[in-house]
């Protein structure tokens, strides 16, 4: 009768935790491999969710592995090609520590949101796009992750974190002009750095290269840097549209003493706001940093507001960067990695990390999660406006010669800006043409 009972009671635990599952048994257990990039989150997050998630799936241990920016595309396209665990790649297999080796190569890979189209294209990156429907919530995620995490129809890329740019702005010179609360709308936003740009001070330090900071003018306008239509695509800078963004561009410009032929690093824009008087800057939050820290009378005078839109009722559209999670289709453990990501990814992490990193978490609706940080709370009511770069491998070919630059100057130095749209927008649909022999 002992042995009986005993045996019923293994088969309920059995039917409760799945086969061999119970902490303690003895199970195999399987290591999801996890590539992260350098300072997307910090070691105490990680280890606290390396800890929770062991704990709470006693058959996963996890493997994160930090990897550099530099030479990131190739690594991971390597990885991708790899075959797993049959040694047919031809390395020896001897150092074990960057996964690319044929034996435990990762599961799950952070990768940049718009560089998901370029890693899918091929067909090596699993198809998420059941668990992202019926699991994940994808009609909630910030557009400007979730869009360029698609290939066709396809979700391949699972939003992690945003961060975009706003308006960093010194209180003071706001004050000494006269101006008691940020702009809502960008005639508004026009007319207040207009009266900051006088007395010796500058109004807007605006790069004349500031070729993201134009596009999401662009896009405010109901314009586009490219579009694709019957599956070519071309450049639509010479649209009325976006020849309205660029105006609007050229206008704020104007407004202080920003150089017209170098983008935001050159010099980098951070150390001209600290050292001189510029009453704002366009930039993500973070740069708040290097301004304290090179200039702390500062430190109580910087304030943020989201980069204004036509209309009051919202912000205005921004450039969205961050990260997007990818599963590999090479894996030898899916289930393990879709729970990683799922994890990662789902509202009590995400928030976690945003909390940790000034982050913006990947729904619009984990906002409130950051509205204790100014800038980050900035950062995430503008993220609800963002968008990405056009969603296509060959993208990464227009920003390598980015004609959007030449062009900005151009305009900026008196050229007309019809005529040198139409010529940027040749060389961006003949980028996005090349087909490599």
């Amino acid at each position: 009768m002992k042995r009986r009972l005993l045996a019923l009671v293994c088969v309920s635990a059995s039917l409760l935790t799945g086969c061999g599952l119970m902490p303690g048994s003895g199970t195999e257990r399987h290591t999801v491999t996890v590539w992260l990039m350098r300072n997307s989150a910090s070691q105490e997050f990680l280890d606290r969710f390396t800890e929770d998630f062991e704990r709470t799936h006693p058959d996963l241990d996890v493997d994160i592995r930090i990897q550099e920016w530099t030479g990131i595309g190739e690594k991971v396209q390597a990885a991708l090609e790899t075959a797993r665990k049959d040694g047919t790649d031809g390395t020896d297999g001897t150092d074990g520590t960057d996964g690319t080796d044929g034996t435990d190569g990762p599961d799950v890979i952070e990768v940049g949101n718009t560089q998901v189209a370029q890693y899918a294209e091929g067909g090596e990156l699993l198809d998420l796009t059941l668990e992202s429907m019926r699991d994940w919530g994808r009609d909630d995620w910030l557009p400007g992750l979730a869009e360029p995490g698609k290939w066709g129809t396809q979700q391949y890329g699972i939003p992690w974190y945003a961060a975009n740019r706003v308006v960093i702005y010194r209180k003071d010179l706001f004050r000494q002009a006269g101006i008691t609360a940020p702009p809502k709308t960008r005639e508004e936003w026009l007319s207040a750095t207009e009266k900051l740009d006088t007395g010796g001070n500058q109004g807007i330090y605006l790069a004349g290269q500031d070729w993201y900071t134009l596009a999401g003018f662009i896009w405010e306008e109901g314009g586009d840097l490219a579009r694709e239509r019957n599956g070519v695509w071309r450049g639509t800078l010479d649209s009325p549209e976006a020849l309205r963004g660029m105006d609007f561009y050229r206008r704020l410009q104007a407004l202080g003493d920003g150089p017209v032929d170098a983008d935001e690093e050159h010099p980098p824009q951070a150390e001209v706001f600290a050292e001189g008087r510029v009453a704002q800057i366009v930039a993500v939050p973070g740069q708040a940093r290097a301004i304290v820290k090179q200039n702390p009378d500062l430190a109580d005078e910087l304030g943020y507001f989201s980069i204004p839109g036509r209309t009051a009722d919202r912000p205005g559209a921004v450039f969205t960067g961050g990260s997007d999670l990818v599963v590999p289709v090479n894996t030898d453990n899916r289930e393990g990695a879709v729970e990683v990501v799922a994890a990662l990814t789902g509202a009590r992490w995400n928030t976690d990390l945003a909390r940790t990193m000034n982050y913006v978490p990947n729904k619009a609706e984990l906002a409130h999660s950051v509205k204790g940080e100014e800038g980050v709370a900035a950062m995430a009511a503008g993220a609800a406006q963002g968008r990405a770069t056009p969603i296509t491998p060959e993208w990464g070919a227009v920003e390598a010669d980015n004609p959007i630059k030449e062009y900005m100057t151009r305009v900026l130095t008196g050229a007309d800006p019809a005529t040198e749209a139409e010529r940027a927008s040749r060389r961006i649909t003949e980028a996005l043409d090349f087909e490599p022999g």
